[in-house]
């Protein structure tokens, strides 16, 4: 059974996906709804395997010099930038 949602998207965004859908002679919905399949497929197989850790050094056990474990900033943008570089691969 479907369910109805509201989502609120980037403007830009939605003129895109939507010129898509028509592109590709089907509905926004079904083109929202591939798109959600393959995000939370890929999720449940890669989770584990694509954990990013800090570097640590073998002398001290501790992290790198340079690598700043308070910064939780740095790791929120590489896990990002690898979420993105997954994207890029479905266009």
């Amino acid at each position: 059974m479907a369910a109805r949602t509201t989502i609120r998207l980037p403007e830009d965004l939605l003129n895109r996906a939507k010129r898509k859908a028509a592109a590709e002679d089907r509905t926004l919905a079904s083109l929202i709804e591939e798109g959600l399949r393959l995000i939370v497929a890929e999720t449940r197989k890669g989770m584990k395997a694509k954990r990013v850790l800090p570097r640590s050094s073998k002398a001290g056990g501790g992290p790198m010099p340079g690598v700043d474990l308070g910064d939780l900033s740095t790791f929120q943008e590489k896990d990002d930038l690898d979420t993105v570089r997954r994207m890029q691969r479905f266009k």
